[in-house]
């Protein structure tokens, strides 16, 4: 395997979508679509401004972030879920396959034309991102970690789109598999996660002296079940914003800057994994989530790509029904 190989087909792969001109147009709308709505909702956070104190770049940068990887992993798909079966029904893969190049430079090329397609989707939505890092509501370091984690998080489902177009025959079942798995990340795990929390409960008896039974819910046995959500990772991997300090008597609080979407998810995953939740002084400091779930997300991807590349090795012992060789 080289990266002379991998170059190759990335190029062949990106001409042959640039070939069409509903790229430009789709780009185009993308870039109005997200920005647009981008600064809608900046606009309405300065309507609804409250108090002095509230900042509307932070609320912009999270909500605008996690709606822009919502939409990336929805569009995703659509670009890498028929890389392989699509060539198959266009006979243009075994054209590939009878050349020096190996099964795993095929598969990482493909996947480096998807992945290096959405960064570009990716990159034409920083105008309304950058807007809050531009006002010194948000800091570079935050920005460039959340757009790295984002990148990955991205780059995971071009991978498994990708095997589902290497296993299945049809694109459109490839494509409909696809977004099943993104639902089953991105619905899924909260879903089994309040599923399970019944499972976790104790009942503890009255103490002496008292009549009071009650129920007692164990999140911290179950917290992993929520680590592999894209959100999750996301917000829980963004570095906390600086707290402000709040003096009350003779204690001093530190003060969570108010609207952060980011910091308001991290916490409450934080306090799941910590069960009662650990406080000192206001501040949160239970343990991480997301290097869980970004290193769970990530082995998915590998293992995504390792079925991509075995499904492309030849000769075939069985051809599909249906499928052009040739």
């Amino acid at each position: 395997m080289t990266a002379r190989g991998i170059g190759l087909v990335a190029r062949q792969e990106i001409r042959t979508r640039l070939r069409t001109g509903r790229w430009k147009v789709l780009l185009a709308a993308w870039f109005l679509g997200v920005n647009g709505l981008g600064l809608l909702f900046r606009l309405a956070l300065e309507a609804g401004e409250n108090s002095p104190r509230d900042e509307p770049g932070v609320p912009m940068f999270g909500g605008v972030l996690l709606g822009v990887l919502v939409l990336m992993l929805l569009v995703t798909p659509a670009l890498s879920g028929q890389s392989v079966n699509g060539d198959r029904e266009r006979g243009t893969l075994a054209t590939l396959q009878v050349t020096r190049l190996t099964p795993a430079e095929i598969t990482l090329g493909k996947l480096a034309a998807a992945w290096g397609t959405s960064l570009v989707a990716l990159l034409l939505t920083l105008p309304s991102l950058l807007l809050p890092v531009a006002e010194g509501a948000i800091g570079p370091g935050r920005a460039l970690v959340v757009l790295v984690v984002t990148a990955l998080l991205v780059g995971v489902v071009c991978a498994v789109s990708q095997a589902w177009s290497a296993l299945l025959a049809r694109s459109v079942t490839s494509i409909l598999m696809s977004y099943v798995t993104m639902f089953a990340l991105l619905v899924g795990t909260p879903l089994l996660f309040m599923l399970a929390i019944p499972i976790t409960a104790e009942e503890h008896g009255p103490e002496e002296g008292g009549d009071v039974v009650y129920t007692e819910e164990h999140t911290e046995r179950i917290w992993w079940l929520l680590s592999p959500n894209p959100v999750v990772v996301l917000a829980d991997a963004a570095p906390r914003l600086p707290e402000t300090e709040i003096v009350i008597g003779d204690r001093v609080m530190r003060r969570s800057p108010s609207s952060d979407p980011l910091g308001e998810l991290s916490r409450s995953v934080r306090d799941i994994r910590e069960g009662d939740g650990t406080y000192e002084n206001g501040r949160n400091d239970g343990p991480a989530v997301w290097p869980w779930g970004l290193a769970f997300d990530l082995a998915l991807a590998a293992g995504a790509t390792a079925l991509t590349a075995a499904r492309l090795r030849t000769p075939l012992r069985q051809v599909p029904r249906g499928v052009r060789v040739a």
